[in-house]
């Protein structure tokens, strides 16, 4: 593939197709775990390091298993009906190996990232990507190569979201705001700003 085309998918996924600011997937931990910025740093790492590995092997597996068709009995049978059910059999996998980690390596991580952890395993963002790469090219899906890049870049523009928002609501805290607008109102007010930010980027792809 040329040098270009690895060009668009990275930057389209970052910044012009963000998968929090621009297709709205994965509001939950996006919402929840960016009041401080280590934890928002935590989940970073976690969801990118979910969502390159996950991406190669949904790849791998709907190329060589759930894209190919199998005959039963005479009758044709294309497993690619089960795809949703094994992404997320492979995502919990390695949340759980994530988990794992977590608790051994960093327990005051794990305790501060809670319930959003596990979390992980039915994040739209993480199962979005890999229907992502499994829907292009009309449906034949992307080489394997090409989603784990695609994977790996939603995890960074996923990163770099979280991380602008924790900024973003810490410098929120030291400020006046008005009663009403104080706690989850100004959060959701300032996300939207943030969404329209990132909507300049759309000129950068065609």
């Amino acid at each position: 593939m040329p040098s270009n085309e690895w060009l668009l998918i990275t930057v389209g996924a970052i910044l012009v197709n963000n998968v929090v600011l621009s297709r709205i997937l994965g509001i939950c931990p996006f919402l929840g775990v960016s009041k401080k910025l280590e934890t928002a740093l935590g989940m970073s790492g976690a969801v990118t390091f979910v969502l390159t590995i996950s991406s190669f092997v949904t790849a791998l597996l709907y190329k060589l298993l759930l894209s190919a068709e199998i005959t039963i009995c005479g009758t044709t049978v294309n497993l690619s009906f089960t795809k949703f059910l094994v992404f997320i059999v492979v995502i919990a996998s390695l949340v759980q190996i994530i988990e794992i980690l977590l608790r051994k390596f960093s327990p005051s991580l794990y305790r501060a990232l809670g319930i959003y952890l596990p979390l992980i395993t039915t994040n739209c963002a993480v199962l979005g990507a890999a229907e992502l790469n499994a829907g292009a090219n009309n449906g034949l899906g992307r080489g394997i190569l090409e989603s784990t890049v695609f994977g790996f870049a939603t995890g960074l523009g996923f990163g770099l979201a979280l991380l602008l928002f924790a900024c973003l609501r810490e410098r929120l805290e030291l400020s006046m705001i008005p009663r009403p607008f104080r706690g989850t109102a100004i959060a959701l007010v300032t996300a939207g700003i943030l969404a329209m930010a990132f909507m300049g980027f759309g000129l950068l792809v065609k």
